[in-house]
């Protein structure tokens, strides 16, 4: 009979102690250890799993031919914001883990898929958290029509190994993973050691027959999907599901991608028939207002151009540290954008709250708006609109200078596209070249007053 001993496992970052520790010596988390049985002795899946690996046969490696080499064929997923992210669609074999907030959509998104992949080819749906009632009830509410999709409401691992197995299914979900029950494991659902076990035996049986399993994961409150970094490193893609609560569209955004480009970006909207995908996302974002402290700026997710509008308001403060709010833009870059108005354009900034928000709820992180921002708490300091039709590309430089920015061609056409007649742009873009691709007004400036000058009246004499 083998001896029962116990080891303390951190939640966090799943280092393991002899000892029990109020806080995690690997990565500092307070109150993250749990104790868990061990036993010296292997279970039954490692013998079994070992015996296939002597069986297994070696595969002799051959030279690649560049001019006939084969290419997996990828399986769409029946929405073309989902296949933009996974970059064409679902690779054979391939782990994709899916994470959100609860109630973001991630289960309607995913089954909605299922339905759409299921009349071609064979889809197994394992809903591990919600019964087989519950999801049927869910598909009439979406009203999908009847398809080859089988359904399998179970949390034993085992039981969701076997039905894999016996199917051999082109497309398997997991709903979720963290409700997944390893019986040889004594951690409770949703532990470091069941995800990282339940995680690691998918992944075998999805190699082993060229299944792509979709795998749904929990998100922790700060954001970060649940359960330890080797989860993120097992699978062959990250994608998270971002929405605002108040807001109907939803965002999917590839974190890690080996077959397609990472922070790509898929937007759907939340309708009452299910998620609807959004063709044209700038429309999401642009209001066709303008009025003070309200600039334009094209920013880039994966390989796809947004325009975004940027709102500012400056406003005048009693107190003797003044209020920095943002939405959607880093902190630490509006207070470094900020400190270069006010040295290099003579702006009393430091005496004024300022506020600062994304349209829409998009998060910009590249420096290619760092000149729509400027423009944008420059109009509302002095009250002034910008010109209809115009958008700001550019980089600011602690210098006050503008630096060039990527893909600006991209940039360009996306604005051409919906109807913008004028761009600012940082000198040295290659005005020239660009002329001739782009039919529209470009304006080059070296420095951030010229800059926010030309965009405000289209003198770059007028003082600030």
């Amino acid at each position: 009979m083998s001896k029962a001993s116990s080891i303390f496992i951190c939640q966090s970052c799943g280092a393991q102690s002899q000892q029990f520790f109020g806080r995690c010596s690997s990565c500092g988390e307070w109150n993250s250890i749990i104790e868990q049985a061990s036993h010296n002795s292997s279970n039954k899946r490692n013998k079994r799993n070992s015996q296939q690996s002597h069986e297994a046969s070696l595969i002799k490696s051959e030279p690649i031919d560049a001019s006939g080499h084969e290419t997996l064929e990828r399986i769409p997923s029946g929405y073309l914001e989902f296949d933009r992210v996974l970059g064409g669609g679902l690779v054979p074999g391939s782990l994709v883990l899916v994470g959100g907030n609860p109630g973001i959509g991630k289960s309607t998104l995913l089954l909605q898929s299922a339905s759409a992949i299921a009349k071609n080819r064979s889809v197994l749906y394992v809903s591990a958290e919600e019964s087989a009632q519950q999801i049927r009830m869910r598909w009439k509410r979406l009203k999908e029509a009847d398809c080859n999709l089988q359904l399998l409401a179970e949390t034993d691992l085992d039981l969701v190994l076997r039905e894999i197995e016996a199917l051999k299914p082109d497309i398997a979900i997991i709903d979720s993973i963290q409700a997944l029950n390893d019986e040889n494991l004594s951690s409770s659902p949703g532990s470091v050691s069941q995800v990282r076990e339940c995680a690691a035996a998918l992944q075998r049986i999805a190699k082993k027959q060229s299944t792509t399993l979709l795998i749904v994961g929990h998100v922790t409150k700060e954001g970060m999907l649940a359960g330890p970094k080797v989860l993120e490193h097992l699978v062959d893609a990250v994608l998270t599901f971002e929405g605002d609560r108040f807001a109907s569209h939803r965002l999917l955004r590839a974190i890690k991608n080996r077959y397609g480009a990472t922070y790509e970006l898929g937007v759907f909207e939340m309708q009452g028939k299910g998620l609807v995908e959004v063709i044209n996302p700038s429309e999401l974002f642009l209001s066709g207002e303008y009025a003070s402290g309200v600039a334009t700026i094209v920013a880039c997710e994966g390989t796809r151009s947004l325009l975004v509008e940027l709102e500012a308001l400056i406003s005048g403060t009693t107190y003797a540290s003044p209020r920095r709010t943002t939405t959607g833009i880093s902190t630490n870059r509006l207070h470094q954008i900020l400190a270069v108005l006010e040295k290099h354009m003579g702006l009393t900034l430091s005496r004024f709250d300022c506020y600062l928000a994304v349209a829409g709820g998009l998060e910009v992180e590249e420096p290619a708006a760092d000149l729509g921002i400027a423009t944008a708490i420059v109009s509302s300091f002095k009250n002034l609109t910008l010109p209809e039709g115009t958008v700001l590309i550019g980089e600011i430089g602690l210098g006050g200078q503008l630096r060039p920015v990527g893909q600006l061609t991209q940039r360009l056409q996306e604005a051409v596209r919906l109807g913008f007649k004028r761009a600012v742009i940082p000198k040295g873009s290659g005005v020239d070249c660009l002329k001739q691709e782009i039919k529209m007004e470009l304006i080059e400036a070296s420095k951030i007053t010229e800059g926010i000058l030309i965009a405000l009246d289209g003198d770059p004499t007028t003082s600030a």
